[in-house]
């Protein structure tokens, strides 16, 4: 075993050393540029006609056509007074002939100098070669930038998951599909944005440094505003702002932002992350639950062109109606156990301790029908599915139902065994709201750091008279992962929380 971790060492060592080598030769081909008076960082522009996807999906009508193209170099095959060069960009990569006769002599010599990784601009004619590959015949090629780095596959290639993370800007070059996926993800808001607007909706930002981080049960980040000499928080959800707005007459508001939860990480949570809140007045969440299925029909059908997906070999149809449950019809069909017949909080308990659940002293009989519905449900729910009304101790802000006091008119939406979103039908009554702020920060008293405390100007709002509102909260970064098949949350974001190496 040590013998094996000296030989790990030592081609660390040796690897490192190799790289350091290269990158003084690239410092050295700079440098011999500059002296010549052709930096290529005085460049300021070039114009690009084309790219690669365009001139392969066109080439019948490009074939013989002078174009301009231009991205990072990434093979290069040097053969005498020919060579070949592979160029990527946005869209993907396509191959260029470079020859002495057709650039020059001076420029081919140059040519011959660049590094993998340099970025390069190329004029020239599109062309088939004989084996079939279409590609760009140069007549003259310009050094855009020159790359001091090295690529990573002449040194560790891109098996660490983590370094992919930490240096995403590599992570693009080396690897289309992620390229694509976060293509993808623009796609898919510029979907989303598209149909709300279709819908009547109006885009708004709120303040994500609050005074009170309300409207979720998290924990927030706290910070010090040095200006004002005040601690305030970021924002873990976009709620009580938008309601404020609702109240104010603005019908149809929507924010799609980051919001902050002092959390753990795993593959689907990050502690910054994209939420898209909307409210709508004069509807419940019945109509909350519309809009969910005609949205991710929508943009299913926009960006990929079906309404079935497929998320690590699981097809699900977004095509048909979805599913709706009770929370405690889906606790009775896969535990067995009936709330409906369980009367009291001791009941409830004993119940819990049967079949090995959890629980808190804080917790109540509402507590304990959802800690029972994560245990025994949230896993079977694959295809499309809203659980419907939720026990009112872990609703605070939502209405309760007319018929049943213990419940609320609210909904998660489910899919692949993930909430996706959340929604209510919004709770309007300031005497109520009061009542159910004053029980969380009971609970906070209690020690349940994700507790909501009372928002006085929330309540002042409220006071004013808001309409009969539905509102709901989607997790776009769930959203991506399912339109786009990715393993882990951090796949989705650029630039992922990572613990600092220093």
């Amino acid at each position: 075993m040590a013998e094996e971790v000296r030989d790990i060492q030592a081609e660390e060592t040796a690897s490192r050393e190799e790289v350091n080598k290269l990158i003084q030769v690239k410092r050295e081909k700079l440098a011999q540029l500059q002296a010549e008076g052709k930096d290529p960082f005085k460049i300021t522009k070039y114009d690009v006609t084309h790219h690669s996807k365009e001139i392969k999906d066109g080439f019948d009508a490009l074939n013989g056509t002078e174009v301009s193209i231009a991205g990072r170099m990434m093979q290069k095959r040097v053969m005498g007074k020919a060579s070949f060069c592979n160029v990527q960009d946005l869209a993907g990569n396509i191959q260029s002939y470079v020859a002495r006769d057709s650039v020059g002599e001076e420029v081919y010599a140059g040519f011959k100098k660049f590094d993998v990784g340099d970025i390069i601009g190329i004029r020239g004619k599109v062309f088939q070669t004989k084996t079939g590959e279409i590609s760009v015949h140069a007549q003259e090629i310009t050094l855009l930038a020159k790359s001091l780095n090295v690529l990573p596959e002449k040194y560790h290639g891109l098996t660490n998951t983590d370094l992919r993370y930490r240096q995403r800007y590599v992570d693009l070059m080396m690897n289309q599909e992620v390229k694509d996926t976060f293509i993808k993800r623009s796609k898919i808001l510029a979907a989303i944005r598209k149909y709300l607007a279709g819908e009547g909706f109006m885009e708004v930002e709120t303040p994500l440094l609050v005074a009170n981080a309300g409207g979720a049960a998290a924990r927030p980040f706290e910070t010090h505003f040095n200006a004002l000499d005040e601690d305030f928080k970021l924002r873990i959800s976009l709620e009580l702002y938008l309601k404020r707005l609702i109240v104010g007459g603005l019908e149809r508001v929507y924010e799609i932002g980051r919001v902050f939860r002092n959390e753990g990480i795993d593959t689907r949570h990050n502690p910054e992350f994209t939420l898209m809140e909307l409210y709508q007045a004069y509807t419940d969440y019945n109509g909350m639950m519309d809009l969910t299925e005609n949205l991710y029909r929508y943009v299913a059908e926009e960006v990929l062109g079906t309404t079935k997906i497929t998320y690590n070999g699981v097809e699900m149809d977004l095509s048909k109606p979805f599913a709706r449950i009770t929370m405690a019809d889906a606790v009775k069909q896969y535990s067995g156990v009936d709330f409906s017949e369980i009367r009291t909080l001791e009941e409830a308990r004993a119940t819990a301790k049967e079949h090995h659940i959890e629980f808190e002293e804080r917790h109540k009989k509402g507590d304990i029908l959802n800690l029972f519905f994560e245990e025994f449900v949230e896993e079977h729910l694959v295809q499309p599915t809203f659980v419907m009304d939720h026990p009112v101790e872990i609703s605070p802000l939502t209405k309760k139902k007319p018929d049943n006091p213990d419940y609320v008119e609210r909904f998660e939406f489910f899919m692949n065994g993930w909430e996706m979103a959340n929604a209510y039908s919004e709770l309007n009554d300031p005497i109520d709201q009061r009542e159910r702020f004053k029980a969380q920060e009971e609970l906070l008293a209690q020690g349940d750091a994700e507790a909501n405390t009372t928002d006085e100007d929330f309540m002042n709002a409220l006071e004013h008279g808001m309409p009969p509102t539905g509102g709901i909260g989607f997790g776009i970064d769930r959203m991506v992962m399912l339109l786009t098949d990715s393993p882990a949350i951090r796949d989705v974001l650029l630039f992922p929380t990572m613990k600092s190496l220093s």
